[in-house]
């Protein structure tokens, strides 16, 4: 069953539509959902919904995923303050399971350290950082590099979706 298995981050001020969409499309797909954060409990999105995270993110859990999907708002900014958050991110990279970022997720990505040399979209307010990590910042709605898939905003979330999980059954 872990072959169908995929996680969601998840920190206060998450965007929440780049939480919500993704979640029940994955669900729509067949796909068990693990929502991770530094802890399990209520979080609260930047447009006031509230989720719940099913299990604390631990690097440890990497092989139990077939990939990551890491949101943006603000709560990429709190993802990077956390090492286990980081370090999972990373393992799953490593592990060459899908890893997708949308939006201002990208940070994580960076802090990360996988982005140097890819092809790179993201929020147009983090070009700056995107590039300053080595990584190239396309604009594109959707890039995908590897087993990084990244998308600009909510607006590219459809085609997005529709890529990743075209690749993750590829994968299966």
């Amino acid at each position: 069953m872990d072959g169908k298995k995929v996680a969601i981050l998840l920190e206060d001020f998450v965007e929440d539509v780049e939480f919500v969409y993704p979640f029940y499309r994955f669900k729509e797909e067949g796909y068990i959902v693990d929502v991770l954060a530094p802890k399990v409990g209520e979080f609260k999105g930047k447009k006031g919904l509230t989720f719940h995270s099913t299990h604390r993110v631990d690097p440890e859990n990497a092989d139990r995923y077939i990939a990551v999907f890491i949101p943006g708002g603000y709560a990429p900014d709190r993802f990077r303050r956390d090492k286990e958050t980081i370090e999972f991110i990373r393992q799953m990279y490593l592990k060459n399971k899908i890893v997708a970022a949308i939006c201002h997720g990208p940070w994580a990505l960076i802090s990360a350290g996988i982005i140097k040399g890819k092809r790179v979209t993201g929020f147009f307010s983090i070009k700056d950082d995107i590039q300053n990590a080595g990584g190239i910042y396309t604009g594109k709605p959707v890039e995908v590099d590897g087993n990084i898939i990244t998308a600009t905003d909510p607006k590219a979330m459809p085609e997005m979706m529709k890529i990743l999980t075209s690749i993750l059954r590829e994968k299966a």
